[in-house]
């Protein structure tokens, strides 16, 4: 065989390598998100193992942020899908006809409460995060501050530049806490309640997990959070007990979404497909304590028994539909506080 022959025929199976490898090459999909920092890689990988054709690339926020940026962006969406983000930011979209409907495997096995029942469903509910309060034992031994019960409890003068909360424009943890509470309280006395807060409150931040993993760290003796960082934290070994109040729990459900307009339709269909699928269910249970497919979910460390018996009926389209001008009233009354962004 010639030199030229066998270069020839080198460059033939090069060539033949090089198109094989990119007929396999994955397929990337840009995903909004908003779940907690540390889930992403084990979540990315859970994904791929299962569909190696595709590759995702987060973009992750608080769910302020992440809902702003997907508004901001309707004439030109970047992102193909929505994976971990507030249901009551989903139903905003949904309005704005942002959302691509789809309907994945396994959508029926679904609890009605975390589906779009509509007749053509574009939004997927995952998981619940709920409310919670972290106090930090030390410090509030420290500081001769009683164990709190209630949400009202926290209005007492003893609390007084010792709680710590998340922004609600830019925290979903943040919303759900306001929101519920005008719900509970009722619209009036809902803002008399935060008024009163507000005064024993030393700052806001823009992470729902914030407040708890401060009050963990001993920077603040009470971190009003979400009850999934309360457990993280009290696993870690942080002197951190998690209180739920007495009046109940405000909660919102972890979401997924197809954008409209993606040219990655197929893949997006995938994702969603796995997000309501059994085996994700098991994994977001490794951290929530309440899951989309009912049967599924196992007792969570450091959790109560009968989380679904302390939420409160939230009503997420009202929650939906008054959020701009709920964001508006609170930033007006309350945002002096609030951490620099």
């Amino acid at each position: 065989m010639t030199v030229k022959k066998s270069l020839g025929r080198w460059l033939a199976g090069a060539a033949a390598l090089t198109a094989s490898a990119l007929s396999f090459a994955a397929t990337e999909l840009t995903v909004y998100t908003a779940f907690e920092a540390e889930d992403l890689k084990r979540y990315k990988q859970e994904f791929e193992k299962r569909n190696p054709d595709v590759e995702i690339n987060w973009v992750r926020d608080s769910t302020g942020i992440v809902t702003a940026k997907l508004l901001a962006e309707k004439e030109n969406p970047q992102a193909d899908v929505v994976w971990g983000l507030a249901g009551t930011s989903l139903l905003i979209l949904k309005g704005e006809q942002m959302l691509q409907p789809y309907t994945p495997v396994g959508f029926d096995k679904l609890s009605p409460k975390f589906r779009d029942n509509s007749a053509e469903p574009s939004w997927v509910g995952l998981d619940a995060w709920m409310a919670g309060i972290c106090v930090n034992t030390v410090e509030a031994k420290k500081h001769n501050l009683p164990m709190p019960t209630s949400w009202k409890d926290l209005t007492k003068p003893v609390y007084k530049g010792h709680i710590i909360m998340p922004n609600p424009a830019s925290s979903g943890t943040g919303f759900l806490d306001v929101s519920s509470w005008l719900q509970m309280f009722g619209t009036e006395d809902g803002w008399q309640y935060m008024d009163q807060l507000h005064t024993n409150i030393s700052r806001y931040t823009h992470s729902g997990s914030k407040p708890c993993k401060l009050a963990a760290a001993g920077e603040t003796s009470i971190g009003i959070s979400f009850a999934f960082r309360g457990a993280k934290e009290k696993k870690k070994g942080a002197p951190v007990e998690i209180v739920y109040p007495s009046e109940g729990l405000g909660w919102d459900m972890e979401s997924a979404a197809i954008l409209k307009g993606t040219d990655k339709l197929d893949a997006a269909k995938k994702l969603l497909d796995f997000a309501v699928s059994k085996d994700a269910m098991k994994m977001y249970n490794k951290g929530y304590a309440i899951v989309a497919m009912p049967g599924v979910a196992q007792p969570v460390e450091f959790f109560p028994e009968n989380p679904e018996e302390l939420i409160i009926d939230n009503n997420f389209e009202w929650a939906a539909q008054n959020r701009k001008d709920i964001l508006k009233e609170w930033t007006t009354r309350y945002d002096s506080k609030s951490d620099p962004k």
